[in-house]
């Protein structure tokens, strides 16, 4: 077992106060948007196994012998890597709505870019690897969102009352079409306005939405992060979204979906394939986005943690890239064995608990290989990230 150094990433959305308030550290004023814990390429964590080099990286050491750190199984299923990707995520303004493709999509995208000669890091490069990027969000505080299709007839409703002109169009479609055909139309008219026509309809739409207050709060608040974009529009389609600490989203490939403020534990497959809607400066590929999004009205599925006799509190997905549990560890409760033969990443929450023998504050994270024993015990809140093999 292992003690992770991670790097926590300072995007400029980031709140500038909960990663610091949770690890009891001080503010530098500077936003700190997500802790990484894992192995991407992109800020793997780091650990010291006594090396006369010191600190080494995670992904290098199971490049080095994927078996000893994933697991004969793990590693068969998925390859010589760790196949998650943990954070903490901490939201002061939206991110970028967006979606993610599936295991086929990403496939056939990654491999026409490839052909085509798109570089790696090009800014309008849609697929940085082959493959799909389902993800969890569980909140650690009040933590708000969008997610996924509203039913056709109720976003209309939510587009008339704003009461502007350009925007009757829209809300006539929503009522006219079926469903998936009504959704299509009005994000592909949105997406594809002419860009000073749908600046000043979003600034109209701001502005009303400001008036009205209540239901419309959030996409004035949008809509002051983002002036004038057209994601403000698209965010009014998407249902949204109020998860209260311990409720968790898992976001499926084509959902549409933004993280708007607060805390939270995200976990996902390793990968960074996005294709942005909007609520954001970087590249939009209409057409891609289109062929991506799933159009269908749904009411967010909002999870809430299954207990099994172990003490064990599971976050249910169809996925086998992660797995995502916690245990509420109480005071005088015998100790848990967590050893398993698959790798873990253990993020303590809350409290002061051990694992095995290294005490953890909240904040702090471990690194267990496949088959290393794992035993929690003290008092506090301690996530468990694995796989399923």
């Amino acid at each position: 077992m292992d003690r992770l150094s991670n790097t926590v990433r300072p995007y400029a959305w980031g709140s500038t106060t909960l990663i610091p308030e949770l690890l009891g550290t001080a503010a530098t004023g500077e936003p700190q948007a997500e802790m990484w814990m894992g192995a991407h390429p992109g800020a793997p964590s780091r650990l010291d196994r006594g090396s006369a080099h010191g600190e080494q990286a995670l992904s290098d050491l199971i490049d080095a012998d994927p078996e000893a750190e994933l697991g004969a199984a793990a590693a068969r299923k998925f390859g010589p890597r760790l196949p998650f990707l943990l954070k903490l995520l901490a939201a002061a303004s939206p991110l970028s709505l967006q979606v993610h493709p599936d295991l086929a999509q990403a496939n056939q995208g990654y491999e026409d870019e490839e052909r085509r000669g798109v570089p790696v890091d090009a800014p309008h490069r849609n697929y940085k690897d082959a493959n799909h990027k389902p993800e969890l969000i569980c909140a650690l505080t009040p933590f708000d969102g969008l997610c996924g299709f509203r039913a056709p007839a109720e976003a209309g409703e939510l587009l008339a009352r704003l009461d502007v002109d350009s925007l009757k169009p829209y809300v006539d479609l929503l009522h006219a079409h079926p469903e998936e055909a009504a959704l299509r139309e009005v994000l592909t008219a949105v997406l594809g306005a002419d860009p000073a026509a749908m600046a000043a309809t979003v600034a109209e739409a701001a502005a009303a939405a400001e008036r009205l207050g209540g239901d419309y709060a959030p996409y004035a608040s949008i809509a002051r992060h983002y002036p004038g974009d057209p994601g403000v529009i698209a965010a009014m389609l998407l249902n949204y979204v109020q998860l209260q600490p311990g409720e968790a989203l898992f976001l499926g490939a084509g959902v549409p979906h933004a993280y708007l403020s607060g805390l939270g534990v995200e976990i996902m497959a390793n990968s960074d394939n996005v294709l942005r809607c909007g609520l954001t400066p970087k590249h939009v590929d209409v057409p891609e986005l289109l062929r991506i999004v799933r159009f269908e009205a749904s009411e967010p599925d909002v999870l809430r943690p299954q207990a099994s006799p172990s003490g064990e509190e599971l976050y249910e997905t169809p996925i086998d890239e992660f797995r995502l549990s916690r245990f509420a560890l109480a005071p005088g409760a015998a100790p848990r064995d967590l050893t398993a033969g698959t790798p873990q990443i253990l993020l303590c929450t809350e409290g002061t608990p051990r694992a095995n023998d290294l005490d953890l504050t909240p904040g702090a994270s471990v690194f267990v290989p496949a088959g290393e024993k794992a035993e929690l015990s003290g008092t506090g809140t301690v996530f468990r990230a694995t796989v399923v093999v």
